[in-house]
């Protein structure tokens, strides 16, 4: 997704790269096609109309120094935006030395990449951070999902929550967080259903049981 994303949006700077000054129709012109490739990306309308507006407030009479092409002046607004709206420069990272276990939940649409994310994320915090990770699935709206990040997370050489049939998304994020607590892990990644599926007020209850403080 971010490939072709990326791709579309290089394809967008290069149509501006030979002008000596951005005119509003330039930028109108070059947001519609960054709108088209956001939509194509799956990117929600609000957030693509918000990003958009923004872009072109700064963009439009956007003076081009001899040094910086119209194209790389759109790229770096347009890549300020995007840092800005995935929570800006200063965004608080991961506090991995909260009290243990560390609770990380997944959220996001339905074949989004969560579950696979998730084992790349146990990795990473697994080798680069030396921290005992467990990966529990909370997805009991897709088939065989369950046991999809439980190969994954012996793939990668991390713990998982041993499955039991039938149980629902509250009751597994509570055995996740308990097991957690009880086996000396520093982090549980709750891996949910895409939200397409899953039920609203269940996922909420996830959500508060993963932002208690460990007990």
């Amino acid at each position: 997704m971010f490939d072709a994303l990326s791709g579309k949006l290089s394809g967008v700077f290069e149509g501006l790269s030979k002008r000596g000054r951005l005119s509003e129709a330039d930028v109108a012109e070059a947001m519609r096609e960054v709108r088209l490739a956001m939509l194509d990306a799956d990117v929600a309308l609000p957030v693509v109309r918000d990003f958009v507006n923004k872009v072109k407030e700064k963009a439009v009479g956007t003076e081009v120094l001899e040094s910086i092409s119209p194209g790389q002046a759109v790229a770096k607004i347009v890549n300020d935006a995007l840092i800005e709206a995935l929570g800006g420069a200063g965004n608080v990272p991961l506090n991995l030395s909260a009290a243990a276990p560390v609770p990380v939940l997944m959220v996001g649409l339905q074949g989004s990449g969560k579950t696979t994310t998730s084992g790349k994320i146990a990795l990473r915090l697994a080798q680069r951070e030396r921290k005992r990770v467990l990966l529990a699935s909370l997805d009991v709206q897709r088939p065989a999902a369950q046991l999809q990040l439980q190969q994954l997370a012996e793939r990668v050489g991390v713990g998982s929550l041993p499955i039991i049939a039938g149980q629902q998304p509250v009751e597994i994020a509570k055995r996740a967080l308990e097991t957690g607590r009880r086996e000396g892990y520093d982090i549980v990644i709750l891996d949910t259903a895409g939200r397409l599926s899953i039920d609203e007020a269940s996922c909420r209850k996830c959500v508060r049981f993963a932002m208690q403080p460990a007990r």
